[in-house]
Order: structure tokens, then sequence, then C-alpha cells
């Protein structure tokens, strides 16, 4: 039996579902829909009882998220070596090339199975009998899509047309493709549904990764040229494998669809009748949800009167809604958005506005992930700045200096190692202790449990990027 090896997309942005998920910590990186588990991880775990030979999966992700990914793949023994770092977006169609290149290269007779690392599927078992039935036609020399069957005309997916059965002999749900469709308005998606011959098209794929490569060097050979160079080329230090940019760049923006699927003569579609939905908006994030008895999803401190059919989350301060009906109603510690539910696809347009602005909002939260832990702001004006930061046990920053500014440290739990100039010390809860402007120094946690410290820092400019590092435990410039 062949191998097959996950190879998982997660470098998608999610701007849809702002302001929770933004560019700098994107939705398959929350717990959108269980609040212990990531929709990353969700990924993951989805392939667990599945009776297939499964090698090591590969990882595709943007190169500004890997420690968030790092981190959240530990638990299921997930290496550093196996997370590729893209530097820019390309789409579908090189960023399967790059992980189908290292398969090719660790095993010839190796079986890809893409997924997106931000989809939400029900129903496990049948997830699992799709896949050893996708197995039958990638062994043969098949490119295989999952269709999914549609329960209701959908504008917001591209859909694949049914053709003749692939080969009854082996299977009764795998068909030839007719078509690949765009996504439809609302009365040809109508009709879609209405034919019977019509699937949502999921952007799962199984097949032989020597086989799409092929493929691709035929139907698309920029892509393939840039990919080829991109992995060649690329750097293997701290343990990931980063993409070199320049040759990267030069591949075009393309889907699988739209590179190879909709030209090769192999391409054929299982049916899934597992529950599923891409999580593209906060909408599906309402059809997703448990209910109470007016139709309304609530997460978090909600108090709700003579209101139905909305979708109310917030992560901090209580919101209470009063006679309102199909609604959006999100709430972070710094936006807060107010849709109805019809609107939830134009949530996009104030994301571009935001960043034409460059507004802070559209990329960061006020709690930002670092390698070493994270910090959130507490409070900020023109020459002063307040921080809550957590470093974990073993952890610390890099060895940096500031040019603008000076902080005052202020240990609240655990225990702080500093090094300030040429002095090394510890500090115990309570205490404290001031960096000058332009003084060398370092925080480390040498304790067993999590340092938590108050920062306040003043001076006549406070930005993130008035950091000068003299030396990094994980590779940062």
């Amino acid at each position: 039996m062949a191998n097959i090896y996950p190879v998982v997309m997660a470098g998608g942005v999610g701007s849809r579902l702002w302001p929770l998920s933004r560019e700098g910590y994107p939705k398959q990186l929350l717990g959108l829909l269980e609040p212990d588990k990531t929709l990353l991880q969700t990924t993951f775990e989805r392939l667990q009882g599945c009776d297939l030979s499964f090698g090591e999966p590969w990882v595709v992700c943007n190169d500004d998220h890997r420690f968030l990914v790092a981190e959240q793949l530990r638990p299921y023994g997930v290496g550093v070596e196996r997370i590729i770092l893209e530097p820019v977006g390309r789409n579908t169609a090189p960023t399967v090339a790059l992980a189908a290149f290292e398969v090719l290269q660790e095993d010839p007779e190796g079986i890809i199975l893409v997924l997106a690392a931000d989809h939400y599927v029900a129903e496990v078992q049948r997830f699992h009998e799709a896949l050893i039935g996708a197995y039958k036609a990638a062994v043969r020399d098949c490119l295989v899509t999952f269709g999914i069957q549609p329960t209701h005309p959908e504008t917001g997916y591209g859909y694949i047309e049914q053709g003749p059965l692939w080969d009854n002999r082996l299977s009764d749900c795998i068909f030839k493709v007719n078509a690949f469709k765009e996504k439809p308005n609302d009365q040809v998606a109508e009709a879609f549904v209405e034919s019977n011959k019509h699937y949502w098209n999921s952007g799962m794929f199984m097949m032989s990764a020597q086989g799409y490569l092929e493929d691709l060097k035929r139907y698309a050979p920029k892509v393939y040229d840039a990919s080829l160079q991109a992995i060649k080329q690329a750097k293997r230090s701290y343990g990931y494998i980063q993409v070199a940019k320049e040759a990267f760049v030069e591949s075009p923006d393309i889907s699988i669809d739209y590179a190879v699927m909709e030209h090769t003569t192999k391409a054929v579609m299982i049916k899934m009748a597992a529950k599923w939905s891409d999580v593209g908006s906060w909408k599906s994030l309402w059809d997703l949800g448990e209910k109470d008895a007016n139709h309304n999803v609530l997460i978090g401190d909600v108090k709700t009167v003579h209101s139905n059919r909305n979708y109310i989350r917030t992560d901090k301060h209580l919101v209470a809604a009063i006679g309102v009906e199909d609604l959006l109603i999100v709430n972070t510690a710094d936006a807060l958005l107010v849709a109805h539910k019809d609107q939830a696809q134009s949530i996009k347009q104030i994301v571009s506005e935001l960043k034409e602005l460059g507004r802070r909002e559209a990329f960061v939260h006020l709690t930002d992930f670092r390698p070493w832990g994270h910090y959130s702001t507490i409070d900020e004006s023109e020459r002063f700045k307040a921080k809550r930061i957590v470093v974990q046990p073993g952890a610390k920053l890099s060895l940096q200096k500031h040019h603008h500014r000076a902080e005052h440290w202020v240990v609240v739990k655990g225990t702080a190692l500093v090094r300030c100039g040429e002095k090394t010390f510890l500090l115990s809860e309570n205490e404290s202790t001031f960096i000058p402007l332009g003084q060398t120094h370092q925080l480390s946690n040498p304790g067993k449990i999590p340092l938590e410290i108050i920062e306040v820092q003043s001076g006549a400019y406070l930005g993130e990027d008035d950091i000068e590092r003299m030396d990094d435990a994980y590779g940062r410039e």
C-alpha cells in the first residue's frame, strides 16, 4: 500500500472573519468552533483512526505564522522540519507543488492528500470512507477532487459538474469530471442544486505527487519551474524550510483548479456525504453553531431580549442585544463588527479600507503572539505605552536595544532573568527594574511557570520597529 502524505495548506488570511481573524492571526489558527482546538488542529485530528497508511504530514504556511503553526502542531508530533514557509502567497497550485517536490524526494510512489487548514468536516467516519475511496483512484494515476452534495443553493462556492461513472468495478461514487463551474449567482445556484449533477468544490484533493507534478509541468510550466527553483534554493535554517522568495514570486498566482484540474484528462470526483463547510464567513459560523430557542448563536457574555437569528460573539465585554434580527455582532478588545447576515461577504471591503489607511486593526490584535509567548497592550498615549508580557518557561526575548524609548518592568508572576548592559540579575514577584534608552537588554524566564510582567514604555517613538536585535534564539532578523 502506497503511503499517503497529508499536505495541509495553512497560509490563508480569512479577512471575511474580521475582526477575530486578522493578517497576523488568521482563522485557521483560531478556535472558532471548538474553544480548546483551532481549525488547524481539528484538520489533523480528523485524520486519526482512518484505515489508510499515512506518512509524515507537510504543512505550508506564511513565513510570519511559523511559530504559531509550530506551537499548535507540537501535540501532533509535527516537527518544524515538516513546515514549508511561503515568502508570499501564490494560491494553491504552487503551494501544493512545493510539498509535492518534497514528497517526491522522500517517496517516489507517495500519494498526497491536499487539505485546507480552515475547513469544518462533521461525520468523520464518512470523511474516512471518502478518503479510502479516493485512494483507489489516486493509486491508478487519477487526480481526485472531493465533491460535496449541496444542501442549499450557495453562491459562495465553486461547483463540480458530475460526468459518467469512473469504474463501477471499484466504486459507485467516483465520477469523471465534466466541468468546473465558477461561483454562481442565485438563479444558477438553484439550477445546480435541482440538477443533482453539481457538487460543491471542497478544494480537497488526492493524487500521486509524481502525477500532479507531471500535469503541472504540462499545463502550467511557469508554476512548475518557479516552484521547483524555489524549493531547490530553499534555506533550511532553524529546522524550517524557507522557500526562496526571488524564485517563488515568479510563479503565477493560480489555483489547482485553473492550473491543472480544468485541463487534465485524469480528473475524477468522489462524492463525500459528510457535512462540510469552508468556514468562510460569519454567516457560515451561524449555520454551524448551536442555536438557542430564538435561533441565535451566542458565544461569550451575551444577553438578548426579543432578538432572533443573530450571531453574537464577545471575547471580553458584556454585549446586550434587544429587538434585533439577522445580525452579526462580533466584539473584540479593540474592534466591534455589526453587520446584517446578508452582508457577510462585504466584510472584506472594510478590511481593505482599513489596510489602505494603515490601521493596526487590519493586521494585529491588541494581543500579539511571539515565539517566546505573547504580549497585550493595556493602554497607550502619545509618549507612553503599557503592556502585559507573558514569557513561557525556558523562553527568552531577543538580545536588543531601543533608540527612542526607555522601559520599566514590574514582575507580577514568576521569576525573571534580566540582562541589562553588563549586569545579569533575577527579579521575583513585586520587584522591578529600569531599562534606559539605548541600553542592550534581554528578558528570560528561567522558571517552571509562565513569567508575567507589566512593561511601561516612555519616549518619543513607541513603534514595534524600534527594536535592534543583536542575538535571537528564533532566527528573526
